[in-house]
């Protein structure tokens, strides 16, 4: 199985997010092969969910929070999304990591509380700019690794991981093909010291029909994250129709 997955992120209005949802249903695209979600905005979850089932298309939340329920103002749990039909969650999106604080500690509590609540968990890993630079991309990724899974049980097909260097998301300056095989090859590599189960590993940043192909044809990456293009009609269904063809 591989995996096309879109965050809309805050890109799309009430209206736009249903538009699009309704649009992606008449395109009609499936493939038993290929498993393909949306990660819509929480005031839009519910009703694109809804148009979305009985299609190829899953959705999931963009982030929970970690407490089942109680006195948080403000949060959305993870079993709220669940009870409402939703199938995946993202746990440490770099601009959950960079522009809102969360360390490794609260991206494993995310995790744990997904889990619990029965949704697959995309955790979300990546080096910096910085990192790169000063040879120290391997040590960001298996410090993440190391926080997100050590000790942890889930079962196979429960969680799956997105890479994504921060460096390359929303910047049009995609990592290499090369480049994102060899760490993704590291990432199974230190997710196995920590599990017997197979980690599915997608790629993410900067991803768009052009080059989506020179990441989904490489057996080693199990799929894609894309972030801005999912959130156009035509781009994003130019990503679908170029994997699946």
């Amino acid at each position: 199985m591989k995996y096309i997955f879109g965050n809309w992120k805050m890109y799309l209005d009430y209206k736009q997010s249903v538009d699009l949802a309704n649009s992606l249903v008449k395109e009609n695209l499936k493939n038993e092969n290929v498993e393909i979600a949306v990660f819509p905005t929480a005031l839009t979850m519910k009703d694109v969910t809804d148009i979305l089932q009985n299609t190829n298309f899953k959705t999931g939340a963009q982030d929970a929070g970690h407490p089942s329920h109680g006195a948080y103002t403000g949060m959305i749990s993870a079993e709220m999304y669940k009870n409402i039909g939703c199938t995946y969650a993202l746990a440490g999106h770099s601009e959950r990591r960079h522009i809102f604080g969360e360390t490794n500690k609260d991206v494993r509590a995310k995790i744990e509380s997904y889990l619990d609540a029965g949704l697959k968990t995309v955790v979300c890993i990546g080096e910096t700019e910085q990192d790169r630079n000063n040879d120290k991309a391997r040590y960001r990724l298996a410090k993440q690794i190391l926080r997100a899974f050590e000790g942890l049980n889930f079962a196979q097909g429960q969680i799956l991981v997105a890479y994504e260097p921060v460096w390359a998301i929303g910047t049009g300056n995609a990592c290499l093909p090369a480049d994102a095989i060899d760490r993704i090859d590291f990432i199974k590599l230190e997710i196995a010291k920590y599990s017997q189960n197979m980690v599915p590993v997608l790629y993410g940043g900067s991803v768009d029909e052009n080059n989506v192909l020179s990441y989904f044809s490489e057996d080693i990456i199990d799929g894609v994250l894309v972030g801005g293009a999912s959130a156009k009609l035509d781009n994003f269904t130019d990503i679908i129709k170029n994997v699946l063809k």
